[in-house]
C-alpha cells in the first residue's frame, strides 16, 4: 500500500498515449481508470481513495510523466469487467508538470533507485512514496 503524507497516497498511472493519451483526459475532463487485470495493479486501485494524487504517465511512446491527476471516485465497479470482480477509479486532470520527465532521467537519478516504476516496470498502476513524489515535482520544475 501507499504511503501517504496526511490522508493523501501517491501513485503512478499508465497508459499508452496513443490509445489514451494526457490530452485524452484533458479534453474529457474526467475518466474512468478501467481495463486493469493485474492484481497487484487492481489492488492499488482498491487502495486508492477520492483526494489522492497520481502521476500520469505515457508508456511505449514517451515513456515518460507528463502530469498529475487526482482520483475523484474511488472504489467503483469496472465498467469493462461483465463480472463485476475488478475494480475502476474515476480520475480528473491537476496539471501538466511543467516539463514531462523521462524514465531515462528516472533511472539516472539515485534517490529514485527504489521506485516501483522501475522495479515493477510491467505494474501498470504503482506506488509513488512521498520522498519520490516530492522529488519528481523537483525535477520537472528545473
Amino acid at each position: 500500500m501507499a504511503k501517504s503524507t496526511g490522508n493523501k497516497s501517491y501513485w503512478l498511472m499508465k497508459s499508452e498515449p496513443d490509445v489514451y493519451g494526457w490530452d485524452d483526459l484533458v479534453s474529457e475532463g474526467e475518466g474512468t481508470w478501467d481495463g486493469v487485470r493485474n492484481h497487484r495493479a487492481a489492488n492499488n486501485l482498491r487502495a486508492m481513495k477520492m483526494g489522492d494524487e497520481a502521476f500520469f504517465y505515457h508508456s511505449n511512446v514517451g515513456r515518460e510523466i507528463v502530469g498529475i491527476v487526482t482520483i475523484s471516485e474511488a472504489g467503483i465497479v469496472d465498467p469493462t469487467d461483465p463480472e463485476s470482480k475488478w475494480v475502476a477509479v474515476k480520475v480528473k486532470p491537476v496539471r501538466k508538470l511543467a516539463r514531462p520527465i523521462t524514465l531515462k532521467e528516472i533511472k539516472a537519478d539515485n534517490s529514485l533507485a527504489d521506485i516501483e516504476l522501475v522495479r515493477l516496470s510491467r505494474l501498470s498502476v504503482a506506488v509513488i512514496r512521498p520522498e519520490e513524489w516530492k522529488r519528481i515535482i523537483e525535477m520537472s520544475e528545473k
